[in-house]
């Protein structure tokens, strides 16, 4: 009897020391799946883009209309950094070089075409 009493006590102390060291190890959580990092969004670059047509309307430094194929209508914002290549009025035939900035198309160039040549009469042979 006297030993069943010394192991019994022997064990009921194993476990009250196991148990301490059990509460006091921190629980180690099975592996998270591998967070995703944010991706980090560029701005994109717009891409250039081109459009033909006879100038509608043209405000000198802020905008520009033209009408294309189709009858087509676009507006585009011009700034001080626009190059223009020739006089731009009112009924010439041009080409924009343009960007989407959000909603807004930025001209980037504008090139006024020059007028077509008008062929010259046949000459006459003389005989």
């Amino acid at each position: 009897m006297k030993r069943m009493l010394i192991v019994m006590v022997a064990l009921l102390a194993m476990v009250a020391f196991a148990s301490g060291v059990m509460a006091q190890a921190p629980a180690t959580p099975a592996p998270a799946p591998a967070a995703e990092k944010p991706k980090m969004d560029k701005p994109k670059e717009a891409k250039p883009m081109k459009f033909k047509g006879t100038v509608v309307a043209y405000e000198a430094g802020k905008m520009i209309t033209l009408k294309g194929a189709k009858d087509k209508e676009m507006a585009f914002d011009v700034t001080g950094d626009t190059k223009m290549k020739g006089e731009v009025k009112e009924g010439a035939k041009v080409t924009v070089m343009y960007k989407k900035d959000g909603d807004k198309m930025m001209a980037t160039s504008i090139s006024v075409n020059p007028p077509p040549k008008k062929k010259a009469p046949p000459k006459e042979e003389k005989k």
